[in-house]
């Protein structure tokens, strides 16, 4: 058994970020833990480039942003562990891993960051109908195929869902020379970045099919064709309505999850509609001592937003750890029918402001933006062009706050 005082699991943008600014901050007994065999998360198969422009105001690769981190991280000589699995967390701020070198160990420490990221949904979560052959992919899993191992994964290619991940690999696998057919979306909007969009699909005479999906596949060995059918505001498949489309590989850009399994295990842990736990304005459970940050808190649009929570984390767990800081005089914050989540989920009543983020569930061109403390209006805002693919952010000014629930919801005209 060791003893630490801040304990970070995950090695992405998140967990580089928050383990560098907590070490700013005045904690340096630091532990970083890592599953993979480097650091930089997922940034290390994102070749494309497109990161940094909020961070460090120019563009860069996946890789290149994720050395800026891990330079800052050595530099400042923060212990880190590859090839480590963490099996289990505790809410006594207990970490159990193992890895090859040390066998099983218990780390006890007084503050915890989960930054573990997030993961897709797999053919089994969306229930993909039809033969269980090969060739059926996530749209992670080919882009690190193809950017670490230089492999494709299909010549004639179908995508399913317009995720931004999928949308740069139908680029992607164009630039390689594969052909993709078509992205379908089962939504009769795009779960896309606009640019993204017309990067990689417009720009590449790739078309995008609405409120369609993958009703059949079929194949003995292979993914031999797809079928792909319309379907109804129910999203349920419309009769009559199924064309089949040749191809050998199936791509599934169906979303992502946060990936929560260490705090669902852990227990005591409420989670929002975005199956994301509930933090405060620190970025704290309710457990105290425990943050977390990026992804699996909610999945981000920029790899810059995932940082930016990441130094956020990691400057209130020093906090919490330097100065002994634990706030259990907190005002719930709740999400209105219209939004998909909203973060925090709780805010201090010291707290002078307010940092909100959220997602609509549905596109729409103008809403008013009403927060509220019972029947008292601390703002009201316009917003234009809301989309689903498009996290939003804002500030409010917080002053004398009652003990009645903050409520915040989205209205449309």
């Amino acid at each position: 058994m060791i003893k630490k005082d801040l304990v970070i699991i995950g090695g992405g943008a998140g967990g580089l970020a928050a383990a560098i600014s907590a070490y700013d901050n005045g904690v340096k007994d630091i532990l970083l833990l890592e599953r993979e065999d480097h650091l930089g998360g997922i940034l290390d198969q994102c070749i494309h480039n497109g990161f940094g422009l909020t961070t460090f105001k120019e563009e860069l690769t996946g890789p290149e942003y994720a050395d800026r981190f891990i330079k800052e991280l050595k530099k400042r000589n923060i212990e880190y562990k590859l090839l480590t699995q963490v099996s289990k967390i505790t809410k006594n701020k207990e970490v159990f891993y193992s890895n090859s070198q040390e066998g099983f160990v218990k780390v006890e420490a007084k503050a915890i960051i989960l930054a573990t990221g997030s993961y897709e949904r797999t053919p089994g979560a969306i229930m993909v109908p039809g033969d269980r052959c090969s060739g059926v992919t996530t749209a992670g899993t080919a882009q690190k195929i193809l950017n670490t191992t230089g492999h494709l994964v299909g010549k004639k290619i179908v995508i399913l869902g317009s995720g931004d991940i999928g949308l740069i690999m139908a680029r992607r696998l164009t630039l390689e020379g594969a052909k993709v057919i078509c992205v379908a979306e089962i939504m009769p909007f795009s779960n896309g970045l606009n640019r993204n969009i017309v990067q990689c699909l417009q720009d590449f005479n790739i078309p995008l099919y609405l409120s369609k999906t993958v009703s059949n596949v079929i194949g003995k060995n292979r993914v031999e064709k797809v079928e792909l059918s319309s379907v109804d505001e129910n999203l349920k498949v419309i009769p009559g309505t199924q064309r089949e489309i040749e191809c050998d590989c199936l791509i599934l850009s169906v979303g992502l999850l946060p990936q929560t399994t260490l705090l669902e295990e852990m227990g005591g842990v409420k989670f929002e509609r975005n199956r994301g736990p509930s933090v405060d304005n620190n970025f704290e459970l309710q457990i105290p001592g425990i943050f977390t940050c990026g992804n699996c808190l909610h999945v981000h649009d920029l790899v810059d937003f995932v940082s930016q929570e990441g130094t956020a984390a990691g400057k209130s767990a020093a906090e919490y750890i330097v100065n002994n800081k634990e706030d259990n005089d907190r005002i719930p914050v709740t999400a209105g029918g219209l939004m998909g989540y909203v973060v925090p989920n709780f805010v201090s009543k010291s707290a002078d402001e307010l940092n909100f983020k959220f997602r609509v569930r549905k596109p729409t061109d103008k809403a008013f933006l009403y927060i509220k403390q019972g029947d008292r209006l601390l703002k009201k805002q316009v917003l234009t062009l809301l989309l689903p693919s498009i996290m939003v952010e804002g500030k409010v000014k917080l002053e004398n706050l009652s003990d009645e629930p903050i409520e915040m919801r989205v209205d449309y005209e």
